[in-house]
């Protein structure tokens, strides 16, 4: 029997890390992972009953979402079609001889989505977040993350990619050495993107993608793609201004976007493209193009041909899902007392903030601004975007042609927000998502139903043990409003620098402390980075110290309650593969030492269970880190 005065995480978690098993089509499983399990097994559930007329559709757009899920499910009909829904797509590809061919269709390419080595998109202005802006950014490499290439791990995974787009290109009617070479000149426009791209971590600082540049300086970037026929072709607005997510990229376009390195492009382009699609054909192509993410999380076997239905069709109607989900499992009662959760835990916060030893006067006015002014979003949302009125399944067509005909007017209605208002209201996340977040740009914060269960939160717990559940996930949330990317923000979600030096030069001294305390540790054969992870440490860290005060707030208080559901909600079991792929590109600590390290800088945790110099689970005070 393990100590929890020697690894509390372990200890708590002890019987559940014998006995669980992580399912064949997962990469992992835990409190997060078994919740998402549990509804996905419910709601395959009822779009299927629906699907077979054995249930009432609510309404006319899941009438769309259900009518999708039967034509992804008719896999007669896909081993009919084989390869035929994309044909079209890869003569496109192949009579593109050169770059004057490819800015005829450079409309066309970027409202389909189809590969490009850049894209656009639009979103709120960092800077003026009551208006969308146009965010030109770069294509993502094959590989997870750069720091990938060049390593026994990324040379593997390139391996099976160049299998895998052989066997998809076979499967199109290409011959073998058609498909080694397109396979092998595809992997080498990926490489000649590398040097330029960021990293996960240079990533992880958000004000690092605010680099406004004007339409000439853009349209300069490259002698060979016409930019400036896409800004008139796609936009019904003026162009005069573009936020470059990675200037360094795009400085250097003209290295590998060449004449020389045409082939290259045309062979990546047409490799993706299959990659992209293969999932919506034959049994055979959904088998081959799973081979990538099987070796790079390490799952043994991919979903069922029903699950993979019920999945596609989630890809395309999420918040419609989402919303059904929401109306129907999600009651008054458990809002209202999440609702109840989340303002205690504001005037916690406030309540700290005043009290708070660091911030002058002048920030502090700020930050309870910015707490006053954040929004609230607790089960689903009031409305969701009008671009689903326009989402009709066709039955008589191919699942890939619905689905492009969607992922185009998907991307048309983003594209026409540019310039527009941006409405606080639309969620990014399905109320059937078992997750949270903090929009930094809208200054809001959404809890979305499905998370609202237990072992997070349930109306049978002790408000002790769901203050250490969902409480600690709510106060995360809010505190990303004063992480390190937070802090850049000010109350209207505007990049601002609204911190007095001597504050901010205190709080960096402090986010440093937090790296530290992460950076290095080692766990699943590998290393934290505590500069990738560090705003979700900050999170962590403050979220948890403002639920234990919360809950220590109420009538009835029981910390051990508090502190044995912190560790509960962090329980988990990866494949390695998998671990490894967090490690390099996720910015959140493993859920191990999450839950174990934060606990660690909170006086009141040793105090609870008599925690003592001589036990592993002790700190000394001077290195417990605090920041809010």
């Amino acid at each position: 029997m393990i100590n929890l005065k020697d690894d509390f995480y372990e200890a708590i978690n002890e019987n559940w890390l014998k006995t669980a098993e992580i399912p064949a089509d997962k990469p992992a499983t835990g409190s997060f992972q078994n919740l998402a399990e549990n509804i996905e097994k419910l709601l395959m559930k009822e779009l299927k009953d629906m699907s077979l007329g054995n249930a009432d559709i609510p309404d006319s757009k899941m009438k769309e979402a259900v009518s999708f899920y039967r034509l992804a499910n008719d896999y007669d009909k896909r081993e009919a079609l084989q390869a035929t829904p994309i044909k079209d797509l890869l003569d496109r590809i192949q009579e593109v001889t050169n770059f004057s061919d490819l800015n005829q269709q450079l409309a066309s390419w970027l409202q389909e989505g189809l590969p490009l080595p850049f894209d656009f998109f639009v979103d709120a202005n960092m800077k003026h977040t009551q208006e969308h802006a146009l965010y030109l950014v770069p294509a993502s490499l094959i590989l997870p993350d750069k720091t990938y290439y060049d390593t026994q791990q990324g040379e593997e995974l390139l391996q099976v990619f160049f299998d895998m787009v052989v066997h998809l290109l076979k499967l199109t009617g290409c011959s073998q050495s058609e498909s080694e070479t397109i396979a092998e000149q595809a992997l080498a426009f990926d490489r000649s993107l590398v040097p330029y791209v960021r990293t996960a971590e240079e990533n992880a600082d958000h004000t690092k993608l605010y680099n406004p540049r004007d339409r000439k300086t853009v349209i300069d970037y490259s002698n060979q793609i016409d930019f400036n026929k896409a800004f008139n072709e796609i936009f019904d607005k003026q162009v005069d201004q573009v936020i470059v997510t990675e200037p360094e990229f795009f400085e250097h376009f003209n290295t590998f976007v060449t004449d020389g390195h045409f082939p290259l492009l045309k062979s990546w382009m047409y490799a993706l493209t299959v990659v992209a699609y293969a999932k919506y054909l034959t049994e055979d192509f959904r088998q081959a193009s799973s081979l990538y993410r099987r070796s790079l999380t390490g799952i043994d076997e991919i979903p069922s041909q029903e699950k993979a239905a019920f999945h596609l069709t989630l890809n395309h109607f999420d918040q419609i899902i989402g919303l059904y989900y929401g109306k129907k499992y999600f009651g008054e009662k458990a809002k209202q007392d999440v609702e109840h959760m989340v303002h205690s835990m504001i005037s916690v916060y406030k309540s700290r903030l005043k009290q708070n030893n660091w911030l002058g006067e002048a920030t502090k006015e700020k930050a309870l601004l910015k707490l006053d002014k954040i929004g609230i979003n607790v089960g689903y949302p009031s409305k969701i975007s009008e671009v689903y009125e326009n989402l009709v399944t066709s039955q008589e067509e191919s699942l890939v042609a619905n689905v492009r005909r969607f992922t185009q007017l998907v991307r048309k209605d983003n594209f026409k927000k540019f310039k527009q208002p941006v409405d606080r209201n639309e969620w990014e996340m399905a109320a059937s998502t078992v997750n949270a977040y903090y929009n930094g740009s809208l200054n809001i914060i959404v809890f979305p139903a499905a998370i609202l269960q237990p072992p997070f939160y349930s109306l049978e717990q002790s408000a002790s043990a769901n203050y250490g559940g969902v409480g600690a996930v709510i106060a995360h949330e809010i505190s990303h409003a004063f992480d390190n990317n937070g802090a850049k923000f000010d109350e209207y979600g505007n990049l601002n620098d609204w911190w007095t030096k001597e504050d901010l030069d205190y709080f960096e001294k402090l986010a440093q402390e937090m790296i530290d305390e992460f950076d290095g540790l080692e766990i699943a054969g590998g290393s934290v980075n505590g500069t990738l992870t560090v705003s979700e440490n900050i999170a962590d860290a403050g979220g948890l110290s403002c639920a234990l005060e919360a809950a220590k707030n109420e009538e009835q208080v029981d910390l051990e309650a508090f502190f044995r559901n912190w560790a509960k909600i962090w329980r988990t079991k990866a494949k390695p593969e998998y671990q490894q792929l967090l490690l390099a590109i996720d910015v959140h600590a493993p859920a191990k030492l999450r839950a174990n390290i934060q606990l660690q800088n909170l006086d009141e945790f040793f105090t609870a269970f008599d925690i003592h110099p001589t036990d592993k689970m002790y700190r000394k005070p001077e290195n417990r880190v605090k920041i809010w």
